[in-house]
């Protein structure tokens, strides 16, 4: 006879609701592979059936305080909660799923257009070789600010100048690679 058989579900909800970790382990061992195969059943993988197990096990140890077991068994009361679960994590991989697909597809052009990669490379050729030309100090601004993303601040800290000094000179560097843009295009 198992400590299960000795006491009925009601009392052992009592005591596990009382906060008694003995009680509670006698209910999870008691329902803990019912619980699993449903999950299993359900989500038809046995990592997922784990979790969801682990998680209607987590929410019957919060919930037990407040809940008045209908019936001799708790185990219709847990299937139900991983039936939740289970649908939850159901929910969440689709979720996923089409985040990983619209991220996919946004990632991805529809087609390959050559004469536009052909353009595309050329003006990146123009661009490089007009920020190539400029002064030192303005290339730094311009790796700083522009390709490494360092605030206005930042970048004069680092290059031993003013804030001024460099947002004026990244709007002159900006002015003149929109020029190059715009004859490119």
């Amino acid at each position: 006879m198992d400590a299960h058989d000795a006491h009925d579900d009601a009392e052992l909800v009592a005591l596990a609701a009382r906060g008694s970790e003995h009680a509670f382990r006698t209910l999870y061992r008691a329902y803990v592979r019912p619980i699993y195969w449903l999950a299993h059943g359900l989500l038809h993988d046995a990592s997922d059936a784990e979790d969801v197990t682990q998680e209607t096990f987590l929410v019957a140890w919060r919930k037990l305080p407040g809940l008045e077991l209908v019936g001799d068994s708790l185990l219709p009361w847990l299937a139900t909660v991983c039936r939740f679960q289970a649908a939850n994590r159901m929910r969440a991989q689709q979720r996923d799923r089409r985040h990983t697909a619209a991220a996919a597809d946004e990632t991805l052009p529809s087609t390959v257009d050559v004469e536009q990669q052909v353009v595309d490379a050329q003006l990146a050729d123009r661009i490089l070789r007009e920020v190539a030309g400029l002064n030192p100090l303005d290339r730094e601004i311009f790796r700083l600010c522009a390709t490494e993303g360092y605030a206005y601040q930042t970048a004069a800290d680092e290059l031993g100048v003013t804030h001024g000094v460099v947002r004026n000179r990244l709007s002159r560097i900006r002015t003149r690679l929109r020029t190059v843009v715009k004859e490119s295009t």
